[in-house]
């Protein structure tokens, strides 16, 4: 099947894939995600399917705490569910986060992420929002275009399937959710390859049923409780393999290649910087002039913010390099430096 070119922004791409790739979707409006929620609802009332022939079931809920408890609900029972927001709404699902996490329950969550109210109250934004989930167990993906916000989407979905951790794929609210390029839209075959049945079939034998009775939800004291979160150890060291893979999978599909962390400049640069999100987008068009005046520079583009790709970074860092300049979107007062950098300097170290 050829694919078409259309013109949209970062929530009707990112509303795209996860229609059709989920059976029941749970949401509540909160600026800039709504676009992904009301789009999904439209689909849906119109009798649009997804790439398993059912209208997928979306419910608006009275608060984003409700829509996250609704969506751990609904993935207890065996569906595949998804949800979409930003800012305070996505501090509201953070419980229910831990929860879907501990329980190794695949699901993708995208966000607009946005800054959270401090001083003031603002609909643009910062990665404060994400960042402030980082503890919750979640795989972290982001996106820097419209074009890569439904390439991960679908990436993202795949990679959850196969390793059993949720993801969290996040773009810049209003600087891509609301941008307008022309991409490529994925076909519903594109979909279809990429998501293996097999796992969407394992997905539901886990459901909670009357005819497979399993125990979940105790209480444990702290001797048995430490030990069962380090039993997860295994399933987060496999991530970024699965995340790297499903991308090489889905260049072979589309002919688009991302990796883990992309490196962009001179060879042999001598001064990067990092950074991730929609600035990824400016700062390479500077990097791409500077090389071509001589600048020996470089930047890296992370993909994969959690669990962090170590050994993929430090490869992809030139080993020419003088000097690191680490570009986080978000401020966190007190601290000793804000996330990427922290994740940067741990990795180097």
């Amino acid at each position: 099947m050829s694919r078409k070119m259309v013109t949209i922004d970062g929530c009707s791409a990112a509303a795209h894939v996860a229609h059709a790739t989920n059976e029941v979707i749970a949401i509540y409006p909160i600026t800039p995600s709504s676009g992904m929620g009301e789009i999904s609802d439209a689909k849906s009332a119109a009798g649009e399917k997804n790439i398993w022939g059912t209208i997928p079931k979306v419910v608006e809920m009275q608060s984003e705490g409700g829509a996250a408890g609704a969506v751990h609900g609904s993935l207890q029972a065996g569906a595949l569910t998804t949800t979409f927001t930003a800012s305070q709404g996505l501090l509201l699902m953070i419980p229910n986060m831990y929860k879907i996490a501990g329980e190794l329950t695949p699901t993708v969550f995208h966000v607009s992420a946005r800054a959270v109210a401090a001083q003031a109250l603002s609909i643009f934004g910062d990665h404060s929002d994400v960042m402030a989930c980082r503890q919750t167990g979640w795989t972290m993906l982001c996106s820097n275009n419209v074009q890569e916000v439904m390439d991960f989407a679908l990436i993202a979905q795949a990679a959850a399937l196969e390793s059993r951790v949720p993801v969290l794929h996040y773009f810049d609210g209003f600087r891509t959710s609301h941008e307008v390029q022309k991409v490529e839209e994925l076909t519903m075959s594109d979909m279809k390859s990429m998501i293996d049945d097999d796992l969407v079939a394992a997905h539901r034998s886990r459901s909670l049923s009357p005819d497979h009775p399993v125990l979940r939800g105790t209480a444990q004291n702290p001797d048995v409780y430490f030990h069962g979160r380090e039993t997860v150890n295994v399933y987060y060291d496999k991530v970024p393999g699965i995340v790297q893979a499903q991308m090489d999978k889905f260049a072979k599909l589309t002919g688009r290649q991302y990796n883990l962390v992309d490196y962009v400049g001179h060879p042999q640069a001598e001064r990067v910087v990092v950074l991730q999100g929609s600035g990824c987008e400016a700062m390479e068009e500077l990097i791409l002039h500077l090389v071509a005046q001589g600048e020996k520079v470089g930047m890296l583009k992370v993909r994969l913010f959690l669990p962090f790709p170590i050994k993929q970074f430090c490869k992809t860092l030139p080993a020419s390099v003088k000097k690191i300049t680490v570009l986080d979107r978000t401020k966190e007062p007190g601290s000793i430096g804000e996330p990427l950098y922290q994740s940067v300097r741990t990795a180097i170290g």
